[in-house]
């Protein structure tokens, strides 16, 4: 996930940069807490001039003969408002860099959360067919809502902390070394326990976290569930039943999160009481010290200070630490999309294909969903659909009809054998130029929540609005079109919830008409329709089928009895080819099925 801070080094350097600063400016401010109750409680001692030096004493006598110099040329009182005024100064400037940080922070924070959501849909968009057959659709909704937002705030949010805490931590640590090494060595004697208390609890913190957005996952599928199904659920009754459902995986959810809170709650204490017990050492130690003569009060009370500045900066690194995990078990699920198996892939030197010619053919086409080891759904397919015809398939539910089909556009790879173009695997084919020569009208018409004119061009980019509006005389739908509120640019809602099943489908065949592709897939295109939607959708389909090369996929009789050839499917095989009369002589398989039609 961090590997997304790359593509901001500028601001990462002016933030680390800021910080140094800020630091800086801060402990410059409490550096001048030594002249300063020096003066109040020991007035100025006399002093011989001395050179600048970083040695402790040195530094010291250096800082007493310029202390020593102003007071006896301004007096006592203007040194106590040059040292206030320096230290509101140095305050001043401390909280600016910090602001300044922040700012330079701010987008790289919100530059990665979008470079985070814009990849995770383009790779949504370029998955394979399968991959949504095996993933529940509120499980993924969750992962790009959810676990993003929990990435945002508990990793990116985090950042700002792994690069300002650490400056702290080291700055203040050499400060404490400089000042007293004996009496810093009694805080790293504490480090290793908290390092071990917070390791111990980093590991069962992002253990759980993973098992809470799981079971947050989960819950969105449930609720997805109950939206898509719930004319289901009201007409049967199921309220009570999806209700206790949700309650049940809510409670676990629930209960799991308490958990996680508590244990990202717990390092927090931790790191007080340890810093607490140090504190406590340092000053029986440290006072010891000054009681005996080997320190000065004021160097001490200095030593006290930035190490009580030094505790804040320390439970932030752990804060963020203990965020990091939590927001990893998000990171994880998010970075399991993200490095998902496109299986289908373009090969390296794929060709645009710009026109179908001849024919498609299957030749001994086998699949299975999965792998080789899993249930075959089709099984060693030869067929040719010549162009300029229309080829039927029928058979029972499950025969595999829709998985033939969905070859052709390569929503998947046969795991066997090879679907050819004109004589060329479509392996071989660039995907884009394959796909803009095939259209596709399925019995469940997707519909955008856009306007109607935007859903007849999708897909089009180069679309007026006078080639829409023939598309959809043409699919008989421009007279109810015109009807609408807002006519060609009412919105559709959801799916096109707004209209009926028949509009939804004409509306669709608008959309293939638009993109006048040569290769038209029918996938049971009326099955859902009434008697009057359906007379009204087979005008349609009528004109959109003229001069193309059609594979339709029905169980209607009005729908098929017409193709040049119809092939029976009966478990992933051909049981029977032929015309429908021919079929119907042969009493077979194609007589079985339509025998409650004849």
């Amino acid at each position: 996930m961090f590997l997304y801070l790359r593509h901001y080094p500028r601001y990462i350097l002016l933030c680390f940069l800021f910080d140094l600063l800020g630091v800086l400016f801060n402990l410059s401010s409490f550096v001048f807490i030594v002249p300063f109750v020096e003066l109040l409680f020991g007035g100025v001692r006399s002093a011989s001039p001395h050179a600048f030096s970083l040695n402790q004493h040195d530094l010291s006598e250096w800082l007493n003969w310029q202390l020593y110099q102003w007071s006896s040329a301004h007096g006592l009182f203007f040194c106590l408002a040059a040292i206030a005024l320096s230290f509101l100064l140095c305050s001043f400037l401390s909280n600016l860099f910090r602001f300044l940080s922040t700012w330079c922070l701010s987008p790289v924070r919100n530059g990665v959360v979008e470079r985070l959501r814009n990849d995770i849909f383009h790779k949504i968009t370029i998955l394979p067919v399968a991959y949504f057959k095996r993933q529940r659709s509120g499980d993924l909704l969750s992962r790009m809502s959810n676990d993003i937002a929990d990435v945002e705030w508990s990793i990116v949010s985090s950042i700002q902390s792994f690069l300002k805490s650490p400056v702290n931590i080291i700055v203040f640590s050499a400060t404490l070394l400089f000042i007293s090494p004996t009496l810093f060595l009694y805080f790293l004697l504490v480090a290793p326990v908290l390092l071990f208390l917070v390791g111990v609890v980093g590991k069962s913190l992002k253990r759980n976290s993973l098992k809470g957005q799981n079971k947050l996952g989960s819950l969105f599928s449930l609720l997805e569930e109950n939206i898509s199904g719930i004319r289901v659920v009201k007409a049967f009754g199921g309220e009570r039943r999806q209700s206790l459902r949700f309650s049940d995986a809510l409670r676990d959810y629930t209960r799991r999160m308490n958990r996680v809170v508590r244990l990202k709650e717990l390092s927090s204490p931790l790191s007080e009481i340890l810093g607490t017990v140090a504190m406590a050492a340092i000053l029986v130690i440290g006072g010891s010290y000054v009681i005996g003569g080997r320190m000065h009060a004021s160097v001490f009370i200095l030593f006290v200070i930035v190490f009580a500045r030094l505790i804040p900066p320390v439970q932030a690194l752990v804060r963020a630490y203990n965020s990091m995990l939590k927001g990893n078990a998000s990171a994880r699920r998010i970075m399991e999309i993200l490095s998902a198996d496109e299986v289908v892939l373009e090969a390296p030197d794929a060709v645009a294909v710009t026109s179908f010619d001849s024919e498609i053919r299957y030749r001994d086409v086998s699949f299975a969903y999965d792998d080789m080891d899993s249930a075959s759904v089709l099984n060693h397919i030869d067929l040719v659909v010549p162009k300029g015809k229309v080829v039927a398939l029928v058979g029972h539910s499950g025969s595999g009809k829709t998985t033939l089909v969905d070859l052709l556009p390569r929503f998947y790879d046969p795991t066997a054998g090879a679907v050819m173009l004109d004589g060329i695997d479509l392996r071989r084919l660039n995907i884009a130029s394959l796909r803009r020569l095939v259209s596709i009208v399925t019995q469940d018409c997707i519909l955008f929540n856009d306007s109607v004119a935007n859903n007849i061009a999708f897909g089009n980019e180069a679309a007026t609005p006078e080639s829409i509006r023939h598309a959809a005389r043409l699919a008989c739908a421009d007279e109810f079109i015109e009807t609408l509120p807002e006519g060609y640019d009412t919105m559709v809602g959801d799916r096109g919830i707004t209209l009926s099943g028949g509009q939804r489908q004409r509306i669709s065949i608008a959309r293939a008409l638009l993109k006048d592709a040569p290769i038209l897939i029918l996938d049971e295109a009326t099955a859902a329709l009434d008697n009057d939607s359906e007379r009204q959708v087979q005008a349609a389909l009528h004109t959109l089928m003229q001069n193309r090369t059609t594979i339709v996929i029905a169980h209607r009789l009005s729908t098929i009895r017409n193709a040049d050839v119809i092939h029976v499917l009966d478990h992933g095989s051909i049981v029977e080819s032929g015309s429908h009369d021919q079929l119907l002589a042969l009493n077979g398989a194609y007589a079985r099925l339509l025998s409650p039609q004849i």
